[in-house]
């Protein structure tokens, strides 16, 4: 991490060295540390770090971008005649935004000098107690743990200046058996939360429990997702529905139904970068304030997120939800959070009289994005329920259904929740019992 002074003046030298007459620089900068491991043993120890400046020239109504990690006022100066010379080739923009004028940031965390200080032997001890619990049980351990420190920086020619300093820590793990399998993880910005023995204990758990699994037949099951299963729900809810654009464009179930009821009313869904038991985010990739927003309320749908240029299509405001100039996704929630509920996963499953327990699920995949209708399947641990008792292990099945209407079927919400990142999002999820969850077809093992 550079801190601010530091990131201060190279943004100004890189705006003086850009010809533009508008130019913004963002700056990234990360400190990457990885421990992998497999069959017990680590096998890799790497560490990355990198700085790269991405310069967005103006010219007319339309925009060039170029970066680079060559820091000298050489490869600055490259990047921005590069980024200026893009911009001169291109048509004029449509929708053409200047630059962002500055505005009030709101104070924010997310930065924990245990991570930041967090090493390759504290890393190696809590890989070494996962794998000597994995061996007690004839299990083999493979994962990793991670380790991110960053410095994130926009600077523009209008004056603005924004700058966020974050960590983030990730430890996961699969315990193999013959048959069976066993997954689980933390993910937290203070690495101090993340306690490796309980890692291990419920993914060895899982593995134990889930030898000799027995065929389930596919059909309709009431299910318990336990919160890396449902944090999948929330990642493509995000990705093709809950983005300002896609309900611009039709491709959301939110276009036409803000204000209707479209899910349970126990589910309430948010969006907060500023959530300090997530991963914080103060700003967004254009510099505007992040807020926090909810998408559904109460089974409501109530607002998609915006970036500048969706929110002037609608006679909105930012939300703060903007990515990269270069994105052409518009939008997107990267903080959500699915509000808890009274009930403990035991009590959950307590209340099926037969259905499966499902850990997580793998290589979903969008059907419908309208309806949300994805295929995947179940993996790492999935358990028949028979009258309010996990009964045994079942052999992992793929399923084809809709998150949308699973989401309306919702019996009940589970009290704790856990910060999962599965596919792009950190979010923050409790267990979910869902009725008639559709499983269509059956795996070989």
């Amino acid at each position: 991490m550079q801190g601010e002074g530091v990131a201060r003046r190279l943004a100004e030298r890189a705006l003086r060295l850009s010809a533009a007459r508008d130019t913004e620089i963002t700056i990234a900068t990360v400190d990457s540390s990885l421990t992998r491991f497999a069959r017990n043993e680590v096998h890799q120890n790497v560490t990355q770090r990198d700085t790269t400046v991405s310069i967005r020239a103006g010219y007319a109504r339309r925009y060039g971008t170029a970066a680079t990690n060559d820091l000298s006022d050489a490869g600055l100066r490259a990047a921005a005649e590069q980024a200026l010379a893009i911009a001169q080739a291109l048509p004029d923009e449509a929708e053409f935004l200047p630059l962002a004028s500055p505005q009030p940031l709101p104070a924010a965390g997310g930065f924990s000098i245990s991570t930041a200080e967090h090493g390759p032997m504290q890393r190696a001890a809590a890989v070494r107690a996962i794998c000597g619990v994995a061996a007690s049980y004839g299990l083999h351990a493979a994962g990793a743990f991670r380790d991110d420190t960053g410095e994130t920086v926009i600077a523009s020619s209008a004056g603005l200046f924004a700058r966020h300093a974050w960590t983030s820590a990730e430890l996961t793990t699969v315990m193999l058996g013959e048959d069976s399998s066993g997954y689980a993880g933390r993910l937290a910005a203070n690495v101090d939360e993340i306690d490796g023995e309980a890692v291990a204990r419920e993914a060895a758990g899982k593995a134990v429990r889930g030898r000799n699994p027995q065929a389930a037949a596919p059909g309709e099951y009431d299910v318990v997702l336990e919160p890396p299963a449902v944090s999948d729900l929330l990642d493509f809810l995000g990705y093709v529905s809950f983005g300002a654009l896609a309900v611009q464009e039709g491709r959301s179930f939110l276009t036409g139904r803000l204000g209707q009821r479209v899910m349970s009313e126990q589910v309430t869904i948010a969006d907060d970068p500023l959530d300090a038991s997530g991963l914080v985010r103060p700003f967004d990739a254009e510099g505007a304030p992040a807020q926090r927003v909810e998408m559904i309320k109460d089974g409501v749908a109530h607002s998609p997120v915006y970036d500048r240029r969706t929110a002037a299509k609608a006679g909105a405001r930012s939300t703060g939800h903007a990515l990269s100039a270069e994105s052409a996704m518009g939008p997107l929630p990267l903080n959500m959070s699915l509000a808890r509920g009274q009930k403990s996963v035991e009590e959950l499953v307590a209340g099926v009289r037969r259905g499966l327990l499902v850990t997580r699920f793998w290589y979903t995949r969008v059907v419908h994005p309208l309806t949300v209708q994805m295929t995947g399947m179940t993996r790492d641990g999935t358990f028949l329920i028979e009258n309010g008792e996990v009964a045994g292990a079942v052999r992992n099945l793929r399923f084809t259904e809709s998150y949308l209407e699973a989401l309306g079927r919702v019996q009940g919400v589970g009290r704790e929740l856990r910060l999962v990142r599965e596919f792009f999002a950190a979010n923050r999820v409790p267990a979910l019992a869902v009725a008639g969850w559709h499983f269509t077809g059956a795996a070989e093992h």
